[in-house]
């Protein structure tokens, strides 16, 4: 597995439990010793975790954990989905972050539920904790971070999303497309398996930059549905690749969080670690 997976489940269990002690705290910021203490762990250790999962102090970090953080994106970092430009996903996206390549099942296929689908699985390290990838043939059809939920409430999810079908072990047959999607070069191929419509919102999700966010409503727009806000909701909730389609940049227009399959201390993480390393290479 590539560097950035290799140890990252762990970092990222520092991480929640970092977020709890600031969320704690209030608005008092936490000095470095004082963070550390709390995590029992020596003020040069923590620093080092800091710096290598996120490249930034911990004393700059925790303004990206605070909870008013979705609303700062949204005041600085909010991202208007152009139906003619961003849904033809051009080089500000996803598919320029990862050099992405996609396709979608057909309704056909997706009404039948997976029959005849071949579902290849594994479980990974990943900068969030443990993640279930899953994929087709032609690429990655889920990414589940389990941390929150557990690894039987995260396979049971994915799962039931194709119950016709065939679901085979194999994590080193899809490991390529799991450390590319977590960073580590080489091409991301991606396997939509959804309804039209959940298709299309998941297409809008991709045309979000790194270090942006956009809200529902937008999305809704976006598509051609600017009275689906809520639908595109749901739409967003149901996405079976976290983080390589990233739901997680999708906020309520009052710069809520919403909610989030896997846990909102992930969501909340992965926007956290995102900003950061955009402002670190800025």
């Amino acid at each position: 597995m590539n560097q950035i997976a290799t140890s990252e489940g762990y970092h990222y269990n520092v991480m929640r439990r970092a977020i709890s002690e600031i969320d704690a705290a209030g608005t008092a910021p936490l000095s470095l010793d004082d963070l550390a203490g709390r995590l029992k762990m020596s003020p040069a250790h923590f620093q080092r975790v800091f710096s290598r999962w996120v490249g930034v102090s911990p004393k700059r970090y925790q303004q990206y954990l605070t909870l008013d953080h979705a609303r700062t994106l949204l005041a600085e970092r909010f991202t208007m989905l152009d139906a003619a430009n961003e849904l033809g996903l051009s080089g500000t996206g996803r598919l320029h972050d990862l050099f992405l390549t996609w396709e979608a099942m057909s309704p056909g296929e997706h009404a039948r539920k997976g029959a005849g689908l071949t579902i290849r699985y594994g479980w990974f390290e990943s900068p969030f904790g443990r993640l279930l990838a899953m994929a087709t043939d032609r690429g990655l059809c889920g990414m589940a971070f389990a941390e929150e939920t557990g690894d039987a409430a995260a396979y049971a999810d994915m799962a039931a999303r194709w119950p016709e079908a065939r679901l085979v072990e194999a994590p080193e047959k899809i490991r390529p497309w799991v450390e590319a999607a977590l960073g580590g070069g080489g091409q991301a191929r991606l396997h939509m398996i959804g309804a039209p419509f959940q298709v299309k919102v998941w297409e809008a999700l991709l045309a979000i930059p790194t270090g942006h966010v956009t809200t529902y409503s937008e999305i809704a727009s976006a598509i051609g549905n600017p009275r689906a806000a809520r639908a595109v909701g749901t739409a967003v909730g149901r996405n079976p690749v976290s983080w390589l389609i990233p739901c997680h940049r999708a906020l309520r227009k009052s710069g809520g969080l919403g909610g989030y399959r896997w846990g909102l201390p992930v969501k909340r993480a992965m926007l956290a670690w995102e900003s950061a390393r955009a402002d670190s290479r800025a």
